[in-house]
This record gives C-alpha cells, sequence and structure tokens, in this order.
C-alpha cells in the first residue's frame, strides 16, 4: 500500500493483517481523489473509519489542511499513527479512538469532506450519513465505499448523490450537502 500523488507520492504506509482489514485499491483510491481534486486544498477532512489511515493520508499529501481519524480499533489507530509520523503528518491531523456514530453525536467538528469506509454489510453508511449533518459544511462532499450490493438512495437527509463508480466488488457513491431547493 503506498501513496498515490502529491508531496508523499510513491511513500510506503503499514497496514493491518487480518481479514477484516480491505485497504482500499489504487484503482479505487485514484478515482475517489481525482474527483475530489480541486476540493482537497486547505480542507478539513474527516476520515471516519481511519483503518491505517491510508485515506486520509492520501488526502494530507494532496493538499488538505487538516484529517481527522476515527477508528474503534486501538490497533488500526496505532498503525495510522505510525504512518504519520513516518511521513511527518501527524502536525495537522488528529486521532480518535471511538465508534464512529458515537463520535457524530458526541464531536461538534465542521468538515468540508468526509472519507466512509465502514465494515461491509453493517448498515454503518446509512447510520453515519443520518449523524453527519451538522458536521458537513454546506455543499461538502462525503465519499462512502461499500460492497457493491448495497444500493444507497440518491437522497438522505441533505445529502445528494453526485456520482457513483462501480469496481466490481466495490461501489463509491459520493454525495453532496445542499439544501432541497438547490436541485428543483
Amino acid at each position: 500500500m503506498r501513496v498515490i500523488a502529491g508531496s508523499a507520492k510513491g511513500r510506503k504506509l503499514k497496514t493491518l493483517d487480518g481479514d477484516e482489514v480491505r485497504p482500499t485499491t489504487d484503482k479505487v483510491k485514484e478515482a475517489i481523489f481525482s474527483s475530489i481534486q480541486f476540493d482537497l486544498p486547505q480542507a478539513v477532512v474527516l476520515d471516519l473509519f481511519a483503518g491505517s489511515g491510508q485515506m486520509g493520508i492520501e488526502a494530507l499529501s494532496r493538499g488538505a489542511e487538516k484529517v481527522v481519524f476515527v477508528d474503534i480499533s486501538s490497533k488500526s489507530l496505532s498503525v495510522t499513527k505510525e504512518n504519520l509520523s513516518s511521513l511527518d503528518m501527524l502536525r495537522c491531523s488528529e486521532l480518535f479512538q471511538t465508534n464512529a456514530i458515537d463520535f457524530l453525536v458526541r464531536n461538534d467538528g465542521k468538515y468540508d469532506i468526509a472519507i466512509l469506509d465502514p465494515p461491509y454489510r453493517k448498515n454503518l453508511i446509512l447510520q453515519s450519513l443520518k449523524k453527519m449533518g451538522n458536521h458537513i459544511n454546506y455543499d461538502g462532499t462525503v465519499i462512502c465505499e461499500h460492497e457493491s450490493e448495497l444500493e444507497l438512495t440518491d437522497k438522505v437527509e441533505n445529502f445528494f448523490v453526485k456520482k457513483r463508480y462501480n469496481y466490481g466488488k466495490i461501489s463509491v457513491t459520493v454525495y453532496k450537502k445542499r439544501e432541497e431547493v438547490d436541485f428543483i
């Protein structure tokens, strides 16, 4: 696993071992970051199910101002911290070990971009989207990586689908935060 573009391009990242870990492939990561490349400079990003931190690190490498990494696993956050430290990116990062839904309920942070790549088949994307409304700035973006058989609705709260991508067993749904009248 490596950083694919930006200031840390080509740098290798540590990952976790095990069956529950599914690092995002370079092809999917490139598509995601190509879709938000102009939104990244100076953005505040939430990497809600951080794992090894590769998605948030990619955002920092491409110009994000700050990334908040959230994961329930202490092992995941330990690897994320190691990766951030090796790339000298700790100063523009915050790490929280907690359940994603609890984080959204208890935290009052505001973000320009949120990246959601939760464990599959646990209904965590919809639960997260429903709690995320106050955390995403107007016209902000929420990127949801999920299993291809999960069909997300065109609208969840004030989030409207901007784009959908399919890569075999993986799908990505990109939402924008808007008001209903923006689409009339």
